[in-house]
C-alpha cells in the first residue's frame, strides 16, 4: 500500500520561506510522477508543481520563480522549496503520486499559513 507523509508546514510571515517534504513508501517511487497540490479555504484543489521521473518540472504560473520542486529517489522523498511566500499561498498542501493504471495516492496534507 502506497503511503505519503508530508511535513514542513507552518506559520510564516510574508516574504519568508518554507520547505515541504513528502516521504513515500510502498512503491517504486522513482518511476512515477510526483506533485504538490494545494487547497485554500473555500477553493478547489490546484496543482502547484510536478516533477517527472526524469526530473522534468512544471509549475503553476502563480508560483513560478518562487517555488522549486525536487526529488531524491534514494530517499523516496519529494520536496517543495517555497520562497517569497505571500498571503495568497496560504492553503493545505498535499503530496500526490501518479502511478498510471495503478491510480494515484495522496498524503494527509500539511497547513501553510502566510500572515503578518
Amino acid at each position: 500500500q502506497v503511503q505519503l507523509v508530508e511535513s514542513g508546514g507552518g506559520l510564516v510571515q510574508p516574504g519568508e520561506s518554507l520547505r515541504l517534504s513528502c516521504a513515500a513508501s510502498g512503491t517504486i517511487f522513482s518511476m512515477y510522477l510526483m506533485g504538490w497540490y494545494r487547497q485554500a479555504l473555500g477553493k478547489q484543489r490546484e496543482l502547484v508543481a510536478a516533477i517527472a521521473s526524469g526530473g522534468m518540472t512544471n509549475y503553476a504560473d502563480s508560483v513560478k520563480g518562487r517555488f522549486t520542486i525536487s526529488r531524491d529517489n534514494a530517499k523516496n522523498t519529494v520536496y517543495l522549496q517555497m520562497n517569497s511566500l505571500k498571503p495568497e499561498d496560504t492553503a493545505v498542501y498535499y503530496c500526490n503520486v501518479y502511478m498510471g493504471v495503478r491510480g494515484s495516492a495522496w498524503g494527509q496534507g500539511t497547513q501553510v499559513t502566510v500572515s503578518s
